[in-house]
């Protein structure tokens, strides 16, 4: 099998303990309904070096809205607004504000990963239809997951177009370079009080998933805020979703900030990677974009609990990059400022240096930046 880039897929099965029935190749793409999708889509380009793919709007046929297709390397977002008062997306966006409604995943079959999916007990969000053009076509299928999220099943075989039929090809002149982000490392949703083990146990149940490790809040704990957290992963370790929960804390942690503000179960934020993270986030904080920064005293005592690195700690530390190592190796990463009005979603930039795990060591001292920030805006 190759991927939509052509390059050979390794699909072998790294998590022993899942089950996949439900075979998963990789992200397709994340779909987000925002307020303004032409205006979000030059904010991508601009600042994180997004590239133009495909466009559907009234110029293509469609009356209801409009979407424009950005990607880079192998990470697609879809950012799709409405064009009618009475749209559902309307209501979307009134709710949530700018937010993950789609979380695609590309398949070899739509319609067995439906039909698994909801004889498992998933509420059917699109049953299987067939979309076709000149360039072929694409089969899709969705089911509902927490929240108003969904997960949309893509199977695109048979197609060459650029994104699927009803999208042109979007051809535009300003073009920014890219920053250097390959594909989606993990996705993390944010759920209610007590309701993390229903949805692990969903991922475990409709789709297959095994968990892959967890924490409580003894591990995701400051003075003031906690929350717990279990990690699932289909069986070739493509798809990984943390599940957030509150923890009783003090006072308000970031996950009830984010169900009060997102009115909702929803997508925290999209985790990306990159193979020189140093770089990256030099780029992408020279095109303004904004990284949570944890004190410097983080980094006088870093490397007597991780050890040897490759790279300089000056440069990590004048960044503000986190680092954290488990059994397999060490791992990069940062965390921006929410990219939207409200306190919701952002982005986690991660290198990967052999390291498994999601920088449990770093819990801590990223939190307490975080209730900085929402001290700053009075809701911690």
């Amino acid at each position: 099998m190759t991927s939509t880039t052509g390059e050979a897929l390794n699909l072998e099965k790294v998590i022993p303990n899942a089950e996949d029935f439900l075979p998963l190749n990789g992200t397709d793409y994340v779909e987000l309904y925002v307020g303004n999708a032409k205006q979000a889509a030059h904010y991508y380009k601009t600042a994180f070096g997004f590239q133009s793919v495909a466009f559907s709007g009234l110029e293509t046929g469609n009356k209801d809205q409009v979407s424009y297709v950005l990607q880079q390397d192998k990470i697609r977002l879809v950012l799709t607004s409405p064009l009618t008062p009475d749209s559902p997306i309307n209501e979307h966006i009134v709710k949530h504000g700018d937010g993950v409604k789609v979380v695609a995943l590309w398949v070899d079959d739509a319609t067995k990963s439906w039909e698994e999916t909801t004889k498992r007990g998933a509420k059917s969000y699109m049953k299987p239809q067939r979309m076709e053009d000149d360039h072929g076509h694409i089969i899709r299928s969705g089911i509902h997951t927490y929240g108003e999220t969904v997960h949309i099943f893509i199977e695109r075989k048979n197609y060459d177009g650029p994104f699927m039929p009803g999208f042109r090809k979007w051809e535009s002149d300003y073009n920014p370079a890219p920053t250097g982000l390959r594909y989606v490392d993990h996705m993390v949703g944010n759920v209610g009080w007590g309701e993390m083990n229903k949805w692990v146990e969903f991922y475990a149940r409709v789709m297959g998933f095994a968990q892959l490790m967890s924490f409580d809040d003894k591990d995701i704990s400051t003075e003031y805020t906690a929350l717990m957290s279990k990690v699932m992963s289909n069986g070739n370790g493509r798809i990984k979703f943390p599940i957030n929960e509150p923890a009783e804390g003090k006072k308000k942690s970031q996950i009830e900030e984010y169900i009060d503000f997102y009115h909702d179960s929803g997508v925290q934020h999209i985790a990306v990677a990159t193979n020189n993270i140093i770089e990256t986030v030099i780029d992408l904080r020279n095109r303004g974009v904004e990284f949570l920064r944890v004190p410097d005293i983080y980094y006088d005592t870093v490397l007597d609990r991780v050890g040897e690195i490759d790279e300089e700690l000056e440069p990590l530390k004048e960044l503000g990059i986190l680092i954290d190592r488990d059994d397999e190796g060490y791992l990069l990463q940062i965390f921006t400022k929410p990219v939207v009005d409200r306190p919701t979603m952002f982005f986690e930039i991660i290198q990967r240096k052999g390291a498994k795990s999601f920088g449990k060591g770093n819990f801590k001292a990223l939190f307490e930046a975080i209730e900085r920030e929402q001290e700053s805006r009075g809701t911690l």
